[in-house]
């Protein structure tokens, strides 16, 4: 009997597609409990990027003075910043993918294995709904446990400031706007991921993951699941950080009107998880399950 070959190569689109397809099965198929708890791993994961990420940007994020004209805290330019705000990121995809958990952006090319016929329609938006669910737990219990340890007080203030103008910026978005941002952010979130099925190595996974998640946090799009972190912890921050803290960055709750749990809720989280799903599963999933599977189940 003869050993087979190990092969080093990647795996080719057709074969990223089948096992694309495999592991949305499988995701589906998790017991309810396992998904749950696998989907909160997830969302303290994107948290952890988003933690890092605002550290990277602090001191360096665009802010407005009193004009209204923008001004920048350090001679950083923002193209440089944000580029280092998104490698930052980048950690929160690697922990997910290679450490193991579920994530609902990612999620969503569970539609490659419902578009075949091997994934129901009720088993699809049951892993969706109870993946979201964890992520949101996830995410917000972290931000809860970074405001406890009063973090945003580091660097005289500047990260609490930074976490601040970022909430303040993402609840000022018009609806078809953030779900425009969304649609784009989990185009390339699912690519990373779609990436991530043709490697043969952890390094592979990694260096995959790496451009695609870097481009959307430095483009400025939008993810739902970030964002469960990164508005909540601004949203902790304006309502009960310390009165030394303002007085330090010089602020007050007042500047930054557009950051309310209704504009997390309704201006931000609902049009960007409408976006996230169309620029997943529509502009990633189905477009690859079209090519690749409906060619392979017409064949037969």
């Amino acid at each position: 009997m003869t050993d087979q070959p190990i092969s080093f190569d990647a795996i080719m689109p057709p074969g990223m597609a089948a096992k694309a397809e495999d592991i949305g099965v499988k995701k589906a198929a998790l017991p309810a409990v396992n998904m749950f708890f696998l989907a909160i791993l997830a969302g303290a994961f994107i948290a952890i990027g988003a933690i890092f990420a605002t550290t990277v940007g602090a001191g360096s994020m665009a802010v407005k003075d009193a004009a209204g004209a923008a001004a920048f805290s350090t001679g950083m330019p923002y193209g440089i910043t944000r580029l280092l705000m998104g490698l930052a990121f980048t950690v929160g995809l690697i922990l997910v993918v290679v450490g193991g958990s579920e994530l609902f952006t990612g999620n969503n090319l569970i539609v490659m294995a419902f578009a075949d016929g091997k994934v129901s329609l009720g088993a699809l938006l049951r892993n969706w709904a109870i993946v979201y669910t964890g992520n949101f737990v996830g995410s917000i219990i972290t931000a809860a446990i970074v405001f406890l340890g009063k973090q945003y007080s580091f660097g005289s203030g500047s990260i609490g400031l930074t976490a601040l103008n970022i909430g303040e910026a993402k609840t000022s978005f018009t609806f078809i706007q953030a779900v425009a941002l969304g649609i784009m952010c989990n185009a390339l979130v699912c690519m990373a991921v779609w990436l991530c099925f043709s490697a043969r190595s952890t390094t592979d996974k990694i260096l995959a993951i790496i451009p695609p998640i870097a481009c959307f946090v430095a483009a400025g799009f939008e993810h739902s699941v970030a964002n469960m972190y990164f508005i909540p912890v601004a949203l902790f921050i304006k309502q009960w950080g310390d009165a030394s803290f303002f007085e330090l960055i010089k602020k007050t709750a007042v500047d930054f009107p557009h950051l309310t749990w209704g504009g997390f809720f309704i201006g931000n989280l609902l049009p960007v998880t409408i976006g996230n799903i169309i620029g997943g599963a529509g502009m990633v999933g189905l477009i690859y399950w079209f090519v690749y599977l409906r060619k392979a189940k017409a064949a037969k």
